[in-house]
């Protein structure tokens, strides 16, 4: 299993990288992928959507179950990855690149701090720092 160090991670297996001061890339962690299995659809948050965190944002749905996405931040999206409507399966084959979800301004990022280090992360769920 892999888990990135320049990500921080929610207790729901979101990953979470802050790419500038108010905007973070989000999606699924390499554990969270493993335990759902193929997936074969996702349902992203609309652009322009406010969430707060610990909002239902997505759905994801793969052949064991669809399981729904809680925000792991306030915010407001600023972009999906579409390429999922088309090819879902990237989020298993490349959960921290191609697979990602969804681009939000943070509405207040010291929210980040919420959330668990690499290192947490790794230590309540596996190895992979």
């Amino acid at each position: 299993m892999q888990i990135k160090s320049d990500r921080r991670y929610s207790t729901e297996h979101l990953w979470v990288k802050v790419e500038e001061k108010t905007m973070a890339r989000i999606g699924i962690t390499d554990f969270a992928q493993d335990e759902l299995g193929d997936i074969v659809y996702v349902e992203l948050p609309h652009v322009g959507t406010e969430l707060e965190a610990s909002d239902d944002c997505a759905v994801v749905e793969s052949v064991k179950t669809a399981v729904s996405i809680k925000s792991p931040l306030s915010g407001k999206v600023l972009e999906v990855n579409d390429n999922l409507d088309e090819e879902p399966e990237l989020v298993n084959f490349e959960p921290y690149r191609a697979g990602w979800m969804f681009i939000m301004e943070m509405a207040d990022p010291e929210e980040i701090e919420d959330l668990l280090t690499s290192e947490e992360y790794s230590d309540k769920y596996g190895t992979g720092v």
